[in-house]
């Protein structure tokens, strides 16, 4: 799998706020932000297969 680069521009409060939730993980910023991203693919993938699932047998 390759990787890309994706830029950000943020404000210091932000970035500042991020270094922290990092710091408490024992991660960098990068990695913080990349899990925080992955989690959240993934939350709405789970959510999407549960409501097909649920169509497919009828639940609402």
């Amino acid at each position: 799998m390759g990787t890309d680069v994706l830029s950000l521009r943020m404000d210091h409060e932000l970035l500042e706020r991020l270094r922290d939730h990092a710091a408490k993980r024992g991660m960098s910023v990068q990695d913080y932000v990349v899990r925080t991203l992955m989690r959240d693919d993934f939350d709405q993938r789970f959510r999407t297969a549960v409501e097909e699932t649920e169509k497919f047998y009828g639940v609402t």
